[in-house]
């Protein structure tokens, strides 16, 4: 078994999902503009979208992948036609800005450098931004404790209390991944999309 894994193996829940499902593997857009602009627009990162409705806003705007340089392009064909609350619209102009006025190399950054910036921008969370840490930069030790399918998840399946300190349960249970925890929240996700295909 993979050094990595060990650490997972040792939570009795997490075992038994590993022994069925692959490990999951999600190739990254390595674009953080584009899948911040995912979260903001469809309130979810493209790599777990279902109704696509980002991809959708992209396809009619004819454009592969958004940049700052082809916002303006997408702003005009894809965004006139789309009901967006004003606090969504606000967060949007704020990260086109601070692309315009900063030039960074996201890979280069340690995961608390990218907090700081992201966290810069008003209405960017901490559930953006660790969607994007965990997808997008593919950082091995990410916990996003807010996201609302892993909090139902870990309640059904290591049967925690979710009107008592739900967050701190969780937090003490990612404790035994060491520094796998994306690798064990992926492995968690998986197994709730297994659920779904699987023939009960």
């Amino acid at each position: 078994m993979k050094e990595k894994l060990k650490p997972l193996i040792n939570d009795p829940v997490l075992k038994p999902i590993i022994e069925i499902i692959p490990e999951p593997q999600i190739e990254s857009t390595k674009n953080v503009f584009s899948d911040l602009m995912s979260c903001i627009l469809e309130q979810q990162i493209v790599y777990r979208s279902t109704k696509k409705i980002f991809q959708k806003m992209l396809d009619s705007a004819q454009i592969t992948e958004l940049t700052p340089d082809n916002f303006e392009e997408f702003e005009k064909t894809a965004l006139t036609n789309t009901k967006l609350s004003m606090n969504k619209y606000e967060t949007i102009e704020r990260v086109v800005d601070f692309w315009q006025t900063n030039n960074i190399d996201w890979f280069l950054l340690s995961d608390k450098e990218v907090k700081g910036h992201l966290g810069s921008i008003k209405g960017i969370g901490v559930w953006t931004i660790d969607m994007i840490l965990l997808y997008t930069l593919q950082r091995p030790n990410v916990f996003p404790y807010d996201d609302f399918h892993l909090k139902q998840i870990m309640v059904n399946l290591y049967g925690l209390n979710p009107d008592s300190q739900l967050k701190k349960q969780m937090l003490e249970i990612s404790e035994r991944w060491s520094e796998q925890k994306s690798l064990a929240v992926k492995y968690l996700l998986a197994w709730k999309e297994y659920n779904k295909k699987t023939p009960k």
